[in-house]
This record gives structure tokens, C-alpha cells and sequence, in this order.
């Protein structure tokens, strides 16, 4: 895989954006790919970042809190676009980029469809994005017990888009 130019990273960075999720969100509007493409596509990062996370926690809780909070963060992508959430797809396609704000309407609306779990798995990760990452407060104890509920969503997720992708479909 080519690398990015630093330059561009350090930019990206600076305006608070995540190089590896913006690039693969543009080049999966570019491509134009079909919704459930998309979605493993997200899954799929979710999984990675998942086992990222999980192999920090007792190295280094403060990065092991981001790339779980990243995993959740991916997996609500993954479900949005499969569940064709326009609301939120129409503004974080104005936008150009996803934020907190368009995640967490997401997670509202998912969570009616799917049950109450995902949000919660929802504000556990986001915990662990503000405690454990910015702020460094959740030591590596604390980071293992929120893992069932980060593990919840990324694994439902993954379920969820393999069913829809075998043909099952969800009320939406």
C-alpha cells in the first residue's frame, strides 16, 4: 500500500481528523460502492481496531481506550449506512466528515431499531474516548472491564452485516 505524504497527515491531524477513516470514507464515496460494501468495509475496520485496542489495554490503556473508542465509532458507521440512516448520511455528506454529534443521532436512531445494548456499548466508548484517552484517567483495570461492551457492538455488528448480506433483512 502507497504511503500518504506527511505533509498531508500533519494537516489532516492538525483539524482534528483521522487520516485512516477520512481516506477510506473518500474513496468509498468515490467508488461509489454499494451500502453493504460499505459496511463491511467499516466492520471490517472495527474489527482491527478492536484487536488493536484489546492487545494495548495492558501496555498502554490511554491508546487501548482510543482504538476501542474508534471500533464502536466504526461499527455505528457500518450500521448507519446499512440501515441507510439518510438524516445523518445527508449531513455527514454535506459536512464531508463524520462527527460526534452526526454518531450520536445514529446511535439514537439504531437504538430503537435494535435495542437499548447499543447505546450503552455507545456511552461506554465514549467514556473511554474522554476518560481513558484525553483526559488519561482509566488505568488498565478499568479499560478491561468496559471491554465487554465495546466487544458487544463491534461482534452484533459484524453479525448484523453478515445476516444482511446472506439475504436477512431488518426492520428499518
Amino acid at each position: 500500500m502507497a504511503s500518504i505524504p506527511r505533509r498531508l497527515v500533519e494537516e489532516l491531524e492538525r483539524r482534528g481528523v483521522d487520516v485512516e477513516t477520512y481516506i477510506v470514507d473518500l474513496v468509498v464515496k468515490a467508488l461509489n460502492l454499494d451500502p453493504k460494501v460499505s459496511s463491511e468495509v467499516h466492520v471490517e475496520l472495527a474489527l482491527r481496531y478492536l484487536e488493536e485496542g484489546k492487545n494495548l489495554v495492558d501496555k498502554d490503556p490511554i491508546q487501548a481506550s482510543e482504538k476501542l473508542y474508534k471500533a464502536v465509532e466504526e461499527a455505528v458507521k457500518a450500521l448507519t449506512i446499512l440501515f441507510n440512516l439518510k438524516e445523518v448520511l445527508d449531513i455527514v455528506e454535506k459536512r464531508g466528515r463524520w462527527t460526534v454529534t452526526e454518531l450520536e443521532r445514529a446511535v439514537r436512531t439504531l437504538s430503537k431499531k435494535l435495542g437499548k445494548w447499543l447505546r450503552e456499548s455507545w456511552d461506554t466508548a465514549n467514556y473511554l474516548h474522554v476518560r481513558g484517552f484525553h483526559e488519561a484517567k482509566l488505568d488498565s483495570e478499568a479499560v478491561k472491564d468496559r471491554l465487554p461492551d465495546i466487544e458487544r457492538i463491534v461482534l452484533e455488528t459484524q453479525r448484523i452485516i453478515v445476516e444482511s448480506k446472506e439475504g436477512k433483512s431488518y426492520e428499518t
